[in-house]
């Protein structure tokens, strides 16, 4: 299921963030801290994970301490989901 959310959030990510439907973005790449991701694209994908999973993102969690990989970002909604 894991790589599932991972494969479902890359695609999201590089899709409709950032116009690259053929780009890869692995799990421990940093998206955040690197600039891949900026601000108003960090509340889009809150949004999206919240619509997509079922899962609550509190905004004080809208930081690269807690979004900056994909990994991070997995084992937060699998936490949530349980």
């Amino acid at each position: 299921m894991n790589d599932n959310i991972l494969q479902l959030l890359a695609k999201e990510i590089a899709t409709n963030m950032l116009n690259q439907p053929d780009r890869e973005i692995k799990g421990d790449e940093a998206l955040i801290s690197s600039g891949v991701i900026d601000s108003f694209h960090l509340v889009d994908l809150a949004l999206y994970v919240e619509d997509t999973f079922g899962v609550i993102i509190d905004d004080s969690e809208l930081n690269a301490e807690t979004f900056d990989t994909l990994d991070q970002l997995v084992e937060l909604i699998r936490a949530r989901r349980n």
